[in-house]
């Protein structure tokens, strides 16, 4: 059975449910309380098998959940003021939770049950750095119609275009009738959000190196604090501090502390077009657009987050030499051989991977036994369970010792002399490796 037919098949089970909400009185209610679009999928939606297991961990008696999306400010995201663009993020993220803590006070009333999570934080950070969200309210937005993820990773709704927020509330009530996903992508690949991106986060090709944005976009979110709080623990005086942090970077440390995280850039969302509300101006003059929008971006002078080494790095000497670089620690840092695992994706420099075609084995012991084939070739990464095919490289180690050597805890020469660390093949290309995850 493929997409379609389950998902007919689930609505024609809910239509003959004569206790479920009338999908037009739902939808009206929603409106009511503030959603500028809203769309219903039933928990069993195959959109939602990576989120099932928290949702009802969450909220057992789930059996719908409603996606809506408020919208933002255009004008106000594309000011090169990135202060305005996070006053109309917290301002938009507020409203989202007010409008979903609306609607259930309203369901409430009807005698429907149900729960909102977060638009964005506080979310599940015992699980850090793994899965801290409860749902995926973009993957939900997609499946409920309300638009498509286009190649900034950013949902696109074909009204309103990237200038929305996205909220998610699971209800224990079944609905008479289930959105579905619009059937185009609003999204122009025009490239634009390429080309505003200070760290070439999003590729040309539709890549998207997730460990740039996080290390320069989110560097006031979650793994830039912890290297932040480090960074103040090591220094050996007020001096050396300053030496380190600026002042006006202690003034940004201090700010996102009290008022909430600022964003750094999200650039590709200011310049992106899309969207039957936005438009008109790039239809009517993309130079014009292009000169209001992007430029004022491209051309500020300011601090761009990165890892040495990194293609990030190498991406602002080339195309933003009026902006400043600021070497700073990997975001992502694993505390678990799952993690690590998990995580080699998003902290892939493809770019540093030039010429590199190598398989490896990775055999892990003691806390963790795992085994695990990472191959590499053309650019691209493969990382698969199991020892797969045969090796250029095997890699024997302890995982708490390779975790510890990830994390900067453990030497590596130390780890090879204690046979923690064994390897059997050429070393140099656990050294090429290391190149494509600069730390």
């Amino acid at each position: 059975m493929n997409l379609a037919e389950i998902q007919t098949t689930q609505a024609t089970t809910s239509s003959n449910n004569p206790s479920a909400i009338n999908i037009e009185e739902l939808r009206k209610l929603c409106l009511d309380c503030g959603a500028d679009d809203v769309g219903f999928i039933a928990i069993d939606r195959i959109e939602l098998n990576n989120d099932r297991e928290d949702i009802m961990l969450a909220f057992p008696r789930t059996r719908t959940l409603i996606g809506f999306v408020s919208r933002m400010l255009p004008d106000n995201i594309r000011t090169p003021l990135r202060s305005i663009a996070n006053v109309e993020f917290h301002s938009s993220g507020d409203r989202v939770e007010h409008i979903a803590r609306t609607i259930l006070h309203r369901l409430a009333e009807k005698g429907v049950r149900g729960v909102y999570p977060s638009m964005g934080f506080p979310m599940e950070m015992d699980r850090y750095p793994g899965k801290i969200w409860t749902v995926s309210h973009k993957l939900v937005a997609e499946a409920a119609g309300l638009g498509r993820m286009g190649i900034h990773r950013n949902i696109i709704h074909p009204k309103f275009g990237n200038f929305v927020l996205l909220g998610s509330i699971f209800i224990e009530a079944e609905v008479t009738e289930q959105s579905q996903p619009i059937d185009f992508n609003p999204c122009l690949q025009c490239k634009l959000c390429v080309a505003a991106c200070p760290v070439g986060a999003i590729g040309i090709n539709g890549s998207f190196d997730f460990g740039a944005c996080m290390n320069h976009n989110y560097k006031e979110f979650m793994g830039g604090f912890q290297s932040y709080v480090e960074t103040i623990v090591d220094a050996t005086s007020g001096k050396a501090l300053r030496n380190e942090v600026t002042d006006s970077e202690h003034g940004s440390w201090w700010q996102s502390l009290s008022f909430g995280a600022n964003y750094k850039a999200a650039y590709c969302l200011a310049v992106c077009p899309a969207g039957e509300d936005v438009i008109g101006p790039y239809l009517k003059d993309k130079g014009a657009f292009k000169q209001s929008t992007l430029k004022p971006l491209a051309d500020k002078v300011e601090n761009i987050y990165v890892v040495k080494n990194s293609d990030a790095e190498a991406h602002v000497i080339k195309r933003f030499p009026n902006k400043s670089i600021r070497n700073v620690a990997n975001a992502i840092r694993p505390n678990s051989v799952e993690k690590f695992l998990m995580g080699l994706q998003l902290v892939f420099n493809r770019h540093q991977a030039n010429g590199i075609d190598a398989v490896y084995h990775f055999r892990f012991s003691g806390a963790e036994e795992r085994d695990a084939t990472i191959s590499i070739r053309g650019k691209t990464l493969k990382v698969e369970d199991g020892l797969v095919g045969k090796a250029d490289l095997t890699v024997n180690a302890d995982a708490r010792t390779w975790i510890g050597f990830l994390r900067q805890e453990k030497n590596l020469v130390w780890a090879l002399l204690t046979r923690k660390l064994r390897l059997n093949g050429d070393p140099r290309l656990l050294a090429k490796f290391g190149k494509c995850f600069p730390a």
